[in-house]
């Protein structure tokens, strides 16, 4: 599932440049991220990296984006195409990812 920012984001920006993929930007009035780009982190971290640094802890999974593991992987392959080692690592299915803590 993509992650989202809750209403309770105070706009501080911490997040963004946390994101390895560049899915979170400024809002009206919150931050958000775009769940085409967000991959939960899977492939670059074992957590969700704009969770890790909010102070308020409204970076949360989308329980209406439900998405696998190897979906998520998937994503950031495509994303980051350029990216050697994240392939080698996706091809030895020996990747930093939440759903393996």
């Amino acid at each position: 599932m993509a992650t989202y920012i809750t209403e309770d984001c105070i706009n501080c920006g911490a997040c963004e440049p946390e994101c390895p993929n560049e899915a979170i930007s400024e809002g009206d009035e919150i931050y958000v991220i775009d769940p085409e780009l967000c991959t939960e982190c899977v492939g670059f971290y074992d957590h969700e990296a704009c969770q890790a640094v909010c102070p308020v802890e409204c970076c949360l999974p989308n329980p209406q984006i439900v998405e696998t593991e190897e979906a998520l992987i998937a994503r950031a392959i495509k994303l980051h195409p350029d990216d050697a080692d994240l392939q080698k690592r996706a091809a030895e299915n020996d990747y930093p990812s939440r759903f393996r803590k």
